[in-house]
C-alpha cells in the first residue's frame, strides 16, 4: 500500500478537525466550544489542532463561512439568472433550497443564530446585498407588483422554506412530526410554496 504524501495527510487531519468542529459547533454554539472539546472530537491532539487553524475563532470562521455558502449559494445563482421567468425561480430556489436542508436540517439554526453576532461578515461572506438590491429576483417581482416592496415576497418566501427546519424540534417533541412525516411535508411544500408566493404575487391590494 503507497504512503499518503504530506499534503494528503494535512488535508485528511484538516478534514477531521473541520468535521468535529461542525458537531461541537452546532450543538453547543460558539461561545461554549472549547478547542479541547473540538480536539477530543476528532480524535487528533490540541497541538495539531492549533498548527493548523491557530484558534478557535479562525476554524469558527472557515467553518462560518462555508456554512453560510452552502445556504445562500443555493439562491444567488438562481436569483441572478435572467433567463429564467419569475415563476420558474421560485420554484427552482424552493425546491433546491428545501433539499439542501433536508440533507442539512442543521444549517438555518446555526447560521442564524451566530449571524446575529456578525451581520456585516454574513453580508461580505455572501453577496447578500447584491441579492437584495440588484437581483434580477427582485426586478422582476418589482415589475410584478411595482406598489408593494419586494422585500415582502422575499421574507415570505424564504421565511416559508426556512422556519419548518428551525421549529422541527418543537414539533418532534409535541409528536406533530416524526423523520418520516417532516420529509413528507417538506416535500409537499416544494409544490405549495410556489403556488402561496404567485396568490401574494396576484393580490390586488
Amino acid at each position: 500500500m503507497a504512503k499518503k504524501t504530506k499534503e494528503e495527510l494535512d488535508l485528511s487531519a484538516e478534514e477531521k478537525i473541520k468535521e468535529a468542529a461542525r458537531k461541537v459547533f452546532t450543538l453547543k454554539g460558539y461561545a461554549a466550544t472549547r478547542t479541547r472539546d473540538i480536539a477530543e472530537e476528532s480524535g487528533i491532539n490540541l497541538a495539531l489542532l492549533n498548527y493548523y487553524f491557530r484558534s478557535k475563532e479562525k476554524l469558527f470562521h472557515v467553518i462560518m463561512i462555508e456554512k453560510i455558502q452552502k445556504l445562500f449559494g443555493v439562491i444567488i445563482p438562481i436569483a441572478n439568472d435572467t433567463s429564467l421567468a419569475l415563476e420558474i425561480k421560485i420554484e427552482l430556489i424552493v425546491t433546491n433550497y428545501i433539499d439542501l436542508l433536508l440533507e442539512h436540517p442543521d444549517l438555518p439554526l446555526f447560521v442564524f443564530s451566530e449571524v446575529r453576532n456578525n451581520p456585516e461578515q454574513f453580508i461580505h461572506s455572501t453577496k447578500a446585498d447584491n441579492l437584495l438590491r440588484n437581483s434580477s429576483l427582485i426586478k422582476q417581482i418589482q415589475l410584478k407588483k411595482p406598489d408593494i416592496n419586494p422585500l415582502h415576497f422575499l421574507m415570505s418566501l424564504l421565511g416559508m422554506v426556512v422556519f419548518p427546519f428551525i421549529g422541527q424540534p418543537v414539533f418532534t417533541a409535541a409528536g406533530l412530526v416524526d423523520k418520516e412525516i417532516f420529509q413528507k411535508l417538506m416535500n409537499e411544500r416544494k409544490v405549495l410554496i410556489p403556488k402561496w408566493i404567485k396568490s401574494m404575487l396576484e393580490v390586488e391590494l
